[in-house]
């Protein structure tokens, strides 16, 4: 009679959390639309400047965001009551300085280098949690972290070539990967700032912090503007390149904003993580197919960070289920 009564409870449970095949459709979907970014940002650069590329970006989304905001949470979640210093903190140091410096740093480095820098940005996050106080890092999640740091130097410097030789022969490109290092650090920042807007939901976050982003972007960009370092752009060039810039804003950031939501509370966040780290994969697959070469060091480097980061998801995943089972059985 139990084991008929049990068995029923699992049957039961098994219609009500069916496995999320959407789940992982609409998470894959938002690693796929990042992955593209920077392969398309980068062929726009051709014409158009990093900070000028930024401003666009943020000025479509933040129009977007601020409208579907007001449409689904009222006209009062436009007003950051009680708030504002910590959005505007939030909006300036880390939204607007992460995307200028990226986008900035990916204008005098490759697209394939870059995205090995971004995909440390969890693992930037758990250390500086730890750092703040949080819970310690197990032994295995540090040697997979040092793992895909050691990636990233590998990429970085060509295989381990010296810093002397890096500065003499590719000086633009070392400073693009430090700025594209700046600008992870900042989101970093950014990510532990609005852990502390607690009560709002993600779209008010983003919607609210991409606006007071926005002005300090502007900003940047009038005195770049003024110091040469970025062009006023024509109306032919924003033609030209009126795709990529649209989808940079609105795939990019609206849609895959609300795809990872959507996916990552479907299928969890250790989940959702996993299929994070395939966003390097999307984005070498993409730039082999516009007719880029890599260098066998930023390959190996690749491997390295890609596996160190899929092997830590794995050991959290096997952890997180023997404390699950520890606390059924307590």
């Amino acid at each position: 009679m139990h084991e008929r009564e049990h068995a029923r409870d699992r049957g039961r449970a098994a219609r009500l959390n069916p496995p999320s095949v959407t789940g992982v459709l609409l998470t894959l979907t938002a690693v796929l639309l990042w992955g593209a970014q920077l392969p398309i940002a980068k062929n726009a650069m051709a014409d158009l400047d990093g900070y000028t590329i930024t401003l666009v970006r943020y000025a479509v989304a933040v129009a977007g965001l601020l409208v579907v905001l007001g449409l689904r949470e009222g006209i009062a979640s436009l007003v950051p009551t009680g708030r504002a210093r910590l959005v505007t903190m939030a909006g300036v140091i880390g939204m607007a300085g992460s995307g200028l410096l990226v986008f900035v740093g990916l204008s005098l480095t490759r697209p394939e280098v870059a995205v090995i820098i971004i995909a440390l940005q969890p693992a930037m996050t758990a250390i500086a949690q730890w750092l703040g106080g949080g819970r310690r890092l197990a032994p295995f999640t540090v040697a997979c972290l040092i793992a895909a740091f050691f990636g990233v130097a590998i990429v970085v410097t060509h295989g381990g070539a010296g810093l002397g030789e890096l500065i003499r022969t590719s000086p633009r490109e070392l400073l693009g990967d430090a700025l594209v290092i700046l600008g992870a650090s900042a989101w970093v920042a950014y990510t532990l700032m609005t852990e502390r807007l607690q009560g709002w939901s993600s779209l008010r976050i983003s919607a609210l912090t991409c606006l007071t982003a926005l002005g300090a972007i502007f900003i940047v960009w009038l005195i770049a503007l003024a110091l040469g370092g970025a062009q006023f752009p024509r109306i032919e060039t924003l033609q030209q390149h009126g795709w990529r810039l649209a989808y940079l804003a609105l795939l990019g950031v609206i849609a895959g904003m609300f795809l990872w939501n959507a996916g990552s509370r479907r299928i969890g966040p250790l989940n959702a993580m996993l299929l994070l780290n395939l966003m390097p994969v999307i984005t070498f697959t993409m730039r082999a197919m516009q007719g880029a070469t890599f260098r066998a060091s930023e390959l190996v480097g690749a491997s390295v960070v890609v596996a160190a980061l899929i092997a830590n998801n794995l050991y959290l995943r096997i952890a997180a289920r023997r404390a699950a089972r520890a606390t059924a059985y307590a």
